[in-house]
């Protein structure tokens, strides 16, 4: 079975970023700005230590009323955020995909 894989990036104003992507490309986590690459690679850390816990995720609502999730670590910090979805059903496929593919050792470093 094909899994995900997760890409480090540098966004403009300099900070650090992670993707966490399935393995048809499709983003399906998104982090905070890090100030450091090396706090980026934590972030992931924590995602593929809490990514297979349902009990780390959490369903919300958008401001335009479409629900999506955040994975939390142990200390209920969010360390990522997931699209916006039409339904709830589809949210909760979102999470599926992301305990499938969060415990991924495939890192790439985009950075450069």
């Amino acid at each position: 079975m094909a899994i995900g894989h997760f890409e480090i990036k540098k966004a403009r104003n300099g900070r650090y970023h992670f993707e966490l992507k399935a393995s048809n490309g499709e983003i399906i986590l998104t982090s905070e700005l890090y100030a450091t690459k090396a706090s980026a690679e934590n972030g992931i850390s924590s995602v593929q230590h809490n990514a297979p816990e349902e009990t780390q995720y959490e369903i919300k609502q958008s401001s335009t009323n479409q629900p999506y999730f955040v994975l939390k670590a142990r200390n209920y910090q969010v360390i990522g955020i997931s699209e916006l979805y039409s339904s709830v059903s589809a949210a909760r496929h979102g999470i599926l995909a992301v305990t499938r593919h969060g415990t991924s050792t495939d890192i790439r470093d985009l950075t450069h």
